[in-house]
């Protein structure tokens, strides 16, 4: 199998094919489901395609990651999965490779850091299929009333909280480390610090590092201990409550990707969107995030499976996929399309954030092991008797262990 295999299209003698796909929902509601954007994609594919049928499954992001590995572990793996990691499937050896698959020009389009995130062992099985950034959220009315301006360092960002809580403002500034995001919060605080999951250019965890313990040692006694962010313990709130509670008017600031523009708008709330504030200034690496494709060789339907994701990334349905839901292509022409269109204007302070961003070391089997033990532990480190340095040590000592494990 080569890689031009998935470009070269699928004769009129091709055998009758159907290929199965499961999805993630992005949609907040019955009538912007994932569903109504697979139906139209999958109607235009067969229309041109009429040996092929394929047929999707969509799931809420609650149940996507367990339906399909109930189905792989049943032996009754999908062609394709879209959902939120693939490193564990890629090194049981279960999934294709990208040049397997896809057509050269295809592969060559993806945004490279998004491209290597999707790699295992330097040959790639995960296939961006959706990004966002991060950018500090803050409520302009709540900071025209403190007459404050966006902070740009971590100073400033703790002074305007403090104003704010003078004010009454609920969550001066939003800390959600609960367990349901956790892992991105973290992330976006470690890289504003100098530091983050990982050290020597992802070659190892690095959790224990000095500018980490020196990250959450600020956030424990310069925020949560001076009572700045709200009434809800940081390691209790979740990412969707700090959000609906933004969208009431009850936050100051908080970290936000783009659907939260959507969610403040509705309601009224009028925002600005900076970067993350760091020790000196803006910081200058901000969380990138990715969901993935993928494809399983279970079925053996890879010349079909190419043909249809050829499709899938050429750059009208990645464009229309990122408008519906506010997300950033994966694609460089659909992000040059992007960057350029004056109506994804509001996602261009996100788009620009990209190529500079770091995303979560995915391509880690041990990630989701790692992953699941800061959503649980991190909240403890800036509790008044917590401890930064003992909850950052046991975090690398547990990301050392399950990498140990996976090695043997």
């Amino acid at each position: 199998m080569t890689a031009v295999l998935g470009g070269c299209g699928l004769g009129a003698d091709s055998d009758e094919v159907t290929l199965r796909l499961v999805a993630a929902d992005y949609g907040d509601s019955e009538a912007n489901s994932s569903e109504k954007y697979w139906d139209k994609l999958v109607e235009e594919y067969e229309s041109e395609h009429p040996g092929v049928t394929v047929d999707v499954t969509v799931y809420s992001w609650n149940d996507v990651d367990r339906e399909v590995k109930e189905m792989v572990d049943a032996g009754d793996a999908p062609d394709m999965a879209q959902i939120g990691a693939y490193a564990d499937y890629a090194a049981e050896g279960l999934l294709y490779s990208a040049d397997e698959l896809l057509s050269i020009s295809t592969q060559a389009d993806f945004v490279s850091q998004l491209s290597s995130a999707g790699e295992v062992q330097a040959t790639q099985y995960g296939m961006p299929f959706a990004a966002s950034t991060r950018l500090l959220f803050y409520n302009k009315s709540l900071f025209a009333k403190a007459g404050l301006s966006a902070p740009k360092t971590w100073d400033e960002l703790a002074a305007d909280a403090a104003a704010l809580k003078q004010e009454g403002v609920k969550y001066p500034y939003a800390l959600p480390l609960g367990s349901e995001e956790a892992q991105a919060e973290t992330m976006q605080w470690l890289l504003s610090g100098g530091g983050g999951y990982t050290e020597n250019l992802g070659a190892s965890y690095g959790f224990d590092s000095a500018e980490n313990v020196a990250t959450l040692t600020w956030l424990k006694d310069d925020l949560v201990g001076k009572g700045l962010t709200g009434p809800v313990a940081p390691g209790k709130l979740n990412r969707a409550d700090a959000f609906a509670a933004f969208a009431d008017g009850k936050v100051g600031m908080l970290n936000g990707h783009p659907t939260l523009m959507k969610q403040a708008a509705k309601k009224g709330v009028k925002f600005g969107m900076v970067p993350m504030p760091g020790v000196d200034g803006p910081t200058k690496y901000s969380m990138g995030v990715a969901d993935w494709m993928m494809a399983f060789r279970k079925n053996g339907h890879a010349e079909q499976v190419g043909d249809f994701l050829d499709f899938v990334y050429e750059e009208k349905n990645v464009l229309d996929f990122s408008r519906e839901y506010d997300l950033l292509p994966v694609t460089t022409s659909a992000s040059k399309a992007m960057s350029t269109s004056s109506q994804d204007e509001h996602l261009r302070p996100f788009l620009q954030e990209l190529p500079g961003s770091e995303l979560y070391p995915v391509g880690r089997t041990s990630w989701a092991t790692v992953s699941a033990a800061v959503k649980q532990q991190i909240g403890q480190a800036v509790t008044a008797n917590g401890s930064p340095e003992a909850v950052l040590g046991r975090l690398q000592a547990t990301a050392l262990r399950v990498e140990g494990e996976e090695n043997e």
